[in-house]
């Protein structure tokens, strides 16, 4: 879908339909609020006439007078506060929905989207441009249905009281209008480069914050505060030209608003004093309504002004939101999809060709067959392919061309939950909530006994460290574990697979910030786990492998090499002059 203006406009409008309802309500009171204060001027005319008029004042006609004032200005004050009221409610609705539809769809969006966007962006978008767009919808309700109504209900009022007068109002008033649309249509795109490097500075942050220790550590504080000022100067540039230019709205209808009003008065005053003709007898009362309506006929255009420059800067932040919506998702599960209940193991790669980007080839022709239960070791280089496996059997990525098959299932026709609630995943990259351990290590089987995990964790040998926490399995861990060792968190992550007991592992680098010692003990835990289970390892230190079925010796995409520990140094080949450099001296 667009993300124009004008195609962000249409689907802010589409949003607020589903309160049609409460909009409905808000333009009920806003009908009320308008009537209200449009009234009150003829009253405030009227008590003008009782006074100038000879004859003595009428101090009863004229306290009458004041308490329908009094009485009008209560009401109108009621409709305010009810539309005010309502106006928050469908904008922080609309708020939540939107937000909803951008984290739901962030869950199904493919990782190619996540892995080539800053997370710091990715982030921004959800909170900081959504709060953008909250301002300006907020204040666009507040006051344009108010602003709107004002105008057209002063004008209606001054045609049938004076049509001379309003004639002038409307001939000059344009020009506000003009000026307005002229300006604001220059300040989209600056508003929209603004919250463009607004998202770049979060993503910076973002970065800089994740990896502080490494920064220290490479003392690279300096270099990374010149990157920020330089990110920081280009949004203060941005910012201050965007509300520049938008700044210029409100003095420049202002100016003609005061031209406007002073029209209207000398109009008003000639024919007081030429005494001119007209259908319905004009008086200084009449006039003093007249100038009150021209001054209550400008004002909105200067709250309007005001509105449309936030809109702007909501409808530049509102299309960056639905860019990130309208990415498109992971192509769903077609409905004749076979739902893989519990694998045998046998997997199978057939012709397999797959790549990142279109002009960089990784791996070309790749053929593998996998027994239920083996055990497979992949080894090689750095970019030689072994995680994209992983991505590859788990649907993370789908091949280009090629059929990689789970017991004789084209995985491109298996539900995707189904075929990853088969497999075991634990990564070098830890990942855990915020939560406690209990809810952590029950990521990997939910509705598991206390007697379970904790057998789990003993496996895992993970138990004696969690029962040194101050809570034990309830105590609460940081985002990310952050109050953990990496090794620790390495040990939960093993522990979810070893309660989860699923019928096939991927082993990635599983075991790489833990001590050797332990490191021993969870390699024997592990090898009961993977028996009779299809497992894939891959490993940088060979010495953990070398009781794998077959080892694939895998550079540049492609399996240069195949076998068992022992076949693979009698070759003396690539895999020989691996093994042996992990222990030259």
């Amino acid at each position: 879908m667009s993300t124009s203006r004008k195609g962000v406009f249409k689907r802010v409008l589409k949003q607020l339909s589903n309160y049609k309802l409460s909009v409905a309500a808000t333009i009920f009171f806003a009908l009320v609020t308008v009537a209200g204060t449009l009234s009150i001027p003829v009253f405030f005319g009227q008590i003008v006439d009782l006074i100038v008029d000879g004859g003595g004042i009428n101090f009863s006609a004229v306290f009458q007078k004041f308490i329908i004032i009094a009485a009008i200005i209560a009401v109108t004050c009621i409709a305010q506060w009810l539309m005010s009221e309502i106006n928050n409610r469908i904008t922080y609705n609309v708020i939540k929905d939107i937000r909803e539809e951008a984290f739901g769809h962030i869950q199904r969006l493919p990782l190619k989207f996540i892995d080539s966007h800053p997370y710091g962006d990715i982030v921004g978008r959800v909170i900081a441009d959504v709060d953008q767009f909250a301002d300006g919808l907020l204040m666009g309700f507040t006051q344009l249905f108010t602003g709107v109504l004002t105008i057209l209900g002063t004008l209606v009022i001054m045609l049938v009281i004076n049509w001379i007068i309003a004639l002038v109002v409307v001939v000059i008033t344009p020009l506000s209008l003009f000026v307005a649309k002229f300006i604001a249509s220059r300040t989209y795109n600056m508003f929209k480069k603004t919250s463009e490097v607004r998202g770049e500075q979060t993503a910076f942050i973002d970065e800089m914050i994740g990896n502080l220790k490494v920064v220290q550590a490479f003392s690279h504080e300096d270099e990374n505060l010149e990157k920020f000022d330089e990110i920081n100067s280009r949004l203060t540039k941005a910012s201050l030209k965007s509300i520049f230019f938008s700044s210029l709205v409100n003095p420049s209808t202002r100016f003609i608003n005061a031209v406007v009003y002073a029209m209207v008065a000398l109009a008003g005053a000639l024919m007081l004093v030429l005494n001119v003709p007209l259908p319905i007898a004009f008086s200084v009362g009449i006039l003093t309504s007249l100038l009150s309506y021209a001054n209550q006929y400008t004002k909105p255009f200067n709250e309007i002004s005001g509105v449309v420059t936030e809109l702007q800067n909501a409808l530049a932040c509102a299309g960056r939101i639905y860019e990130v919506i309208d990415e498109p998702a992971e192509a769903p599960d077609g409905p004749d999809a076979t739902v893989l209940d519990k694998a045998e193991g046998n997997v199978k790669f057939e012709k397999v060709n797959f790549s990142y980007t279109a002009d960089k080839k990784l791996i070309e022709n790749f053929n593998l067959t996998v027994k239920a239960g083996q055990r497979i070791a992949i080894v090689g280089p750095t970019g030689c392919g072994k995680t994209t496996l992983i991505n590859l059997l788990m649907r993370f990525y789908d091949p280009v061309s090629g059929v990689i098959a789970v017991d004789g299932n084209d995985i491109l026709n298996v539900t995707r939950k189904s075929l990853r609630s088969n497999y075991g995943m634990v990564l070098q990259d830890t990942w855990l909530k915020n939560g406690t351990v209990r809810q952590n290590i029950l990521i990997g089987k939910p509705d598991a006994t206390d007697g379970e995990m904790i057998e789990a964790a003993k496996a895992s040998h993970s138990h004696n460290f969690i029962m040194q926490l101050p809570n034990g399995y309830d105590t609460v861990i940081a985002e990310d574990g952050g109050n953990l060792s990496q090794g620790q968190k390495q040990l939960l992550c093993i522990t979810r697979i070893m309660l989860a007991l699923p019928p096939m592992l991927i082993l990635d680098e599983a075991t790489s910030s833990i001590d050797t010692r332990t490191e021993r003990r969870i390699q024997d835990a592990f090898a009961k786990l993977m028996s009779g289970r299809t497992s894939f390892i891959v490993a940088h230190r060979l010495s953990t492998i070398q009781e794998a079925d077959l080892i694939l010796v895998m550079n540049n995409g492609e399996i240069i090499e195949q076998g068992t520990h022992k076949a693979l140094l009698e070759k003396h080949g690539f895999y020989y002059n691996l093994y042996n450099s992990q222990f030259a001296i």
